[in-house]
């Protein structure tokens, strides 16, 4: 499947439900209720996803998740070389925060199922608040195991294991400014690329002048990313939101992500606009096209692996519910949120165009992400 489609709408999706618990406070009891659409690229993905929180008394928070995937796929890497298919992705999240003094511990369980792959991770984390609650400073590690098969091959097994370090501080910096500085390393070792994605490289005799065979990637990659992100609440209420990310691996791929938000309050509403920005350098054993079957020791031709460059501009509404309380809910939200996503690929060509070898234009993938979820607070 398109990992890379699924992950955006994971991150967008995720980035909204779940939100990370604040050292010396916990997390608010609450429910979201989320449906979300990702359409784009020739893939098609959608589902619902609920997630609930509740306190046991005044040190332990309890939380669950329960996300779906599904997923109809004709995107350029699979009307190239395979057939449209569809998938479905269950996933579910068990975590528990426990909060002493000004520290708060939490640990997580997340597994992810679809019928070629498999995920399990578990992550573990430590924050601190000091100077006042002026500062906060998170350690975290989780470690995962996947396992790759393939729906055409019931003796595919291939395994992989991720490990992820990080760190993080959050400052208050004056009365109207908060900042957050964040610092992860990923390390992945084993089966790291689609068993079902190919590379074609130059070949006489076939009638289109090149043929197809599987990618190869190194078995190790290991990831840095650096980031920093500040909030700055304007005196009538509203707020500019500005981010930077910097990412390097041992893959030679280098990426800068910028983005800025405006949050604005109007009566019961708050509206948000957002842009982001990313560009990449691509992988070194990327190639559109090799000049020979098995030309080098690694390779790989998914279009993520090329320099691109993205934009994504986005819109929300939130929209406040029973302000006064309604039974035992005490108030609620009801959100809406459109992303709009280009990316341009620098050197990974639409093969299915029909085009001269070499004359192809360059892809251009173009999505329209939607989400829409339901927040109660009890």
């Amino acid at each position: 499947m398109n990992k890379f489609n699924q992950y955006i709408l994971m991150t967008i999706a995720l980035f909204g439900l779940c939100q990370t618990a604040s050292a010396g406070v916990l997390p608010e009891d609450r429910t979201d209720l989320l449906y979300h659409s990702f359409v784009g690229g020739g893939v098609e993905i959608s589902g619902p996803s609920i997630l609930v929180r509740k306190s046991i008394g005044s040190s332990v928070s309890l939380s669950a998740n329960y996300y779906v995937d599904m997923i109809s796929s004709a995107s350029i890497d699979v009307i190239t070389t395979a057939s449209p298919y569809t998938e479905e992705r269950t996933q579910y999240t068990l975590g528990v925060d426990y909060l002493r003094g000004n520290t708060t511990l939490s640990a997580g369980f997340t597994n992810s199922t679809e019928s070629d792959f498999d995920s399990t991770t578990y992550n573990l984390s430590v924050s601190q608040d000091m100077f006042g609650d002026m500062t906060t400073l998170t350690l975290s590690y989780a470690y995962g195991d996947d396992t790759v098969r393939r729906s055409d091959d019931p003796t595919f097994f291939r395994d992989n294991t991720r490990q992820h370090y990080g760190i993080g501080l959050t400052q208050i910096l004056t009365r109207n400014l908060i900042a957050a500085l964040n610092f992860e390393t990923i390390t992945d070792e084993g089966f790291l690329n689609n068993p079902y994605r190919s590379v074609r490289y130059l070949d006489p005799g076939s009638a289109i002048g090149y043929s197809y065979e599987a990618e190869l990637y190194p078995s190790t990659r290991t990831t840095n990313a650096i980031g920093i992100r500040a909030k700055y609440y304007l005196p009538y209420r509203a707020a500019l939101e500005a981010q930077y990310r910097f990412f390097t691996d041992t893959w030679a791929i280098d990426a800068n992500t910028v983005s800025i938000a405006y949050i604005h309050p109007w009566k019961e509403f708050i509206f948000t606009a957002k842009y982001r920005w990313h560009d990449q350098t691509g992988a070194h054993f990327f190639r559109d096209i090799f000049p020979r079957s098995e030309a080098t020791n690694f390779r790989g031709r998914d279009k993520e692996l090329s320099p691109l460059t993205s934009q994504t501009v986005k819109f929300a509404v939130a929209y406040e519910l029973f302000s006064n309380g309604f039974g035992f809910i005490d108030k609620g939200t009801v959100n809406f949120s459109y992303d709009h996503l280009i990316v341009d690929y620098d050197e990974f060509r639409n093969a299915s165009t029909g085009a001269v070898l070499g004359e192809e234009p360059l892809y251009q993938l173009k999505a329209n992400i939607f989400q829409v979820f339901f927040s109660f607070w009890y």
